[in-house]
């Protein structure tokens, strides 16, 4: 459940949370389908491109701009400093799960019960992560940031991201409600939210990223 006593709107950050635990229930359905082998439907998948991705993307925001910014005015709260000490530990235990995930998928050896292992720990670990994050990380910055730094971390994604908004917005929205998607288009012009009603949404619709699809 949210956390509605906020005094800035920490929306966005749930919106991707949300999206990231999205994305993490699709690799477990695939692994566990008995069907097909998990390696054949993930090799290429353009849902894990997008996934790291945007993962990388908003941890490195985080990483770069939003914890850096905090800690001086949490410098004298050890409570807090250890929040943020621990959100740094968890960000960096991420990479290496990535990376197991891509040498299991090309394994031809192993069979499919590895690469199952490491994305049922990848769920747990990035979920325990998502979780503490809301749970004890938002507070702490909810206590220190300003508007302005918030929106200086929401402009970092939009540096990162470039040309790609076209795919993160539906990608990042597609199962949020409607009061989220205003939430999160507000802030863009008028031309880009038509864009993203009228092109970028129905192009994404289409988009197989998981290559299940067909099956």
């Amino acid at each position: 459940m949210r956390n509605t006593g906020f005094k800035n709107d920490m929306t966005m950050m749930y919106v991707m949370h949300d999206a990231l635990r999205r994305e993490l229930r699709h690799l477990t359905r695939i692994t566990a389908d008995p069907t097909r082998d998990p390696r054949d439907v993930l090799r290429g998948a353009v849902g894990w491109e997008m996934f790291t991705q945007y993962l990388h993307v908003h941890h490195g925001a985080e990483d770069d701009v939003l914890w850096p910014a905090i800690r001086p005015a949490a410098a004298d709260r050890p409570d807090e400093l250890a929040v943020l000490d621990a959100m740094d530990a968890e960000h960096a235990m991420i990479d290496p799960g990535l990376a197991a995930f891509d040498e299991a998928v090309a394994d031809r050896d192993a069979g499919p019960e590895r690469l199952a292992a490491i994305v049922a720990r990848l769920v747990t670990g990035l979920g325990a992560h998502l979780d503490h994050e809301e749970k004890e990380g938002l507070a702490v910055v909810d206590a220190h940031a300003t508007p302005e730094l918030l929106q200086r971390f929401g402009a970092e994604h939009g540096k990162r991201l470039g040309a790609d908004v076209s795919r993160y917005f539906p990608w990042l929205l597609e199962d949020a409600s409607p009061e989220d998607v205003e939430t999160a288009l507000r802030p863009l012009p008028e031309p880009v939210r038509q864009a993203f009603h009228q092109q970028w949404r129905p192009a994404f619709a289409a988009l197989d990223r998981w290559g299940t699809k067909a099956a």
